[in-house]
């Protein structure tokens, strides 16, 4: 029914998937949410840095993960090798439902936004057509046809999907390097920095408070480039695996934390910090052009931002669609799911459901309110994965990967993102329970599709499997 996917890509394309997947819309935009929650210029840059640090952490971890089991599937045949296959499952199971489409829902209408700003005729108010109190946007329509036009591009062979992600992904490079450039050499104000990081204007004392504002806001930060795990994927489709995974986790992470870093230094550097919390519909970067050359900035980075959510779609389109592939041969997924076009050597139906999907919560429009829930279950399936690395260890202490993390990282990931997960739990509690409630809604469709699994599973027959031996031998 399927053949084996083909290993066709190096390090350098793994770079850029993770680099890739990355960048999205949330480093020019999420900056002044966080501004306004926590109130100092100060802790804007603390929350980046332990976002930054939290985000490189895992990435070793999961560098460790994917040297010691390189097989295709990333995360998802992680929790199923360590832990168990229902767990595995359920992580799946909310990857498609929300974690992965969800995202590529809100990044497409993202992508739909931006390029509004520079086409009006795409907007959200622009109606096709209205039934009862539902309304069908030409700004919909166009994240539709985006994500459709993705999916055929990486339905066509994964060198035409890596073609569009290496080119995506170097063309936003640039961009942020243009905007860091633009903000130091032309926009940079001594007198805005003194104060935005006066002593006596952002003296915060270290209490509860202050930890519990730290943690909640840093969920923002976290997920501007909570994709860094999808190079995991497409383990099947890297040459050398367990050697080019772990460094294009290193290498996209540290790239991508570094750019993120610096971006908001010049936001501060630029602009006063009470700009940055009002931002037109918080897009910092545009306000930042706006400061050093006027009004027409808002186009450059209107474009800027569609570059980025196009490559960043991109990247997710091509390895979420893995995973399903994989689950669908593991029979706890549809089994038409596990079809690998035998031209293009791609799993063209998961592509293709994924597409759907996709495009079904483009139209339903709460995209953002799962992407809300999600947040909260995603942040505990990277902590359980990552606690996973010391059973790991044991189960694999006959082997030795070519990488393995100080375990100094894996525990200190897990104290921030329980910190976090605690934090949300009490304070959040709207935020958090429906993300728990989506994925334990998955526990009766494993029960199912096991309970069919096993009714269809093939007669063990001791003749037949000898007659299939000698054919093969």
């Amino acid at each position: 029914m399927s053949e084996n996917l083909k290993r066709t890509l190096n390090l350098k394309d793994a770079i850029s998937v993770v680099a890739g997947s990355m960048i999205g819309c949330g480093i020019f935009i999420v900056s002044a949410d966080i501004a306004r929650q926590v109130n100092s210029a100060w802790l804007l840059m603390l929350i980046w840095i332990i976002a930054g640090f939290t985000t490189i952490c895992g990435a070793l971890c999961y560098g460790e993960l994917s040297a010691t089991i390189p097989a295709e599937g990333g995360q998802y045949i992680y929790l199923k090798k360590i832990f168990s296959e229902k767990l595995a499952f359920l992580y799946g199971w909310t990857l498609f439902l929300v974690i992965q489409t969800g995202t590529l829902a809100a990044v497409d209408i993202a992508f739909a936004k931006f390029v509004g700003i520079v086409v009006p005729a795409i907007s959200s108010q622009n109606f096709l057509f209205s039934l009862g109190g539902y309304h069908f946007s030409t700004q919909q329509l166009f994240a539709m046809l985006s994500v459709i036009l993705i999916t055929y591009i990486n339905s066509r062979g994964i060198k035409h999907g890596v073609f569009t992600q290496n080119l995506f992904t170097v063309t936003k490079v640039f961009s942020m390097i243009a905007i860091i450039s633009c903000g130091l050499f032309f926009g940079l104000n001594f007198d805005v920095i003194m104060e935005n990081f006066s002593v006596p204007a952002n003296t915060v004392a270290l209490n509860f408070s202050t930890i519990k504002v730290l943690a909640i806001a840093v969920v923002g930060a976290l997920f501007a480039s909570i994709t860094w795990n999808n190079v995991t994927f497409i383990t099947s489709e890297i040459k050398k695996p367990e050697k080019n995974i772990p460094k294009a986790l290193m290498i996209g992470t540290g790239l991508v934390i570094t750019l993120y870093l610096f971006i908001n230094m010049i936001y501060l550097g630029v602009m006063p910090l009470e700009i940055i919390k009002h931002a037109p519909e918080d897009i910092v970067a545009a306000e930042l052009i706006n400061q050093i050359f006027g009004t027409a900035g808002m186009v450059v980075i209107s474009a800027i931002v569609a570059i980025s959510a196009f490559g960043c779609a991109n990247g997710m389109v091509l390895t979420g669609s893995r995973v399903y592939y994989k689950m669908a041969k593991d029979r706890l997924f549809f089994r038409r799911l596990a079809y690998i076009d035998r031209k293009t050597r791609v799993p063209v139906n998961s592509l293709w459901l994924q597409c759907g999907w996709v495009c079904l919560l483009i139209l339903w429009g709460n995209y953002s309110q799962l992407l809300d829930y999600v947040i909260y279950a995603s942040l505990i399936f990277y902590a359980v994965t990552i606690f996973g690395i010391f059973k790991m260890r044991k189960m694999y202490s006959h082997t030795k990967p070519s990488y393995r993390v100080n375990t100094i990282i894996p525990v200190a990931f897990l104290i921030i993102s329980s910190l976090i997960i605690v934090f949300l739990t009490l304070y959040k509690p709207l935020y958090t329970v429906p993300g728990l409630l989506i994925t334990i809604m998955g526990l009766p469709v494993y029960y199912v599709w096991s309970k069919v699994r096993k009714e269809h599973a093939p007669v063990s027959n001791p003749a037949h499997a000898i007659r299939q031996y000698n054919e093969i031998k």
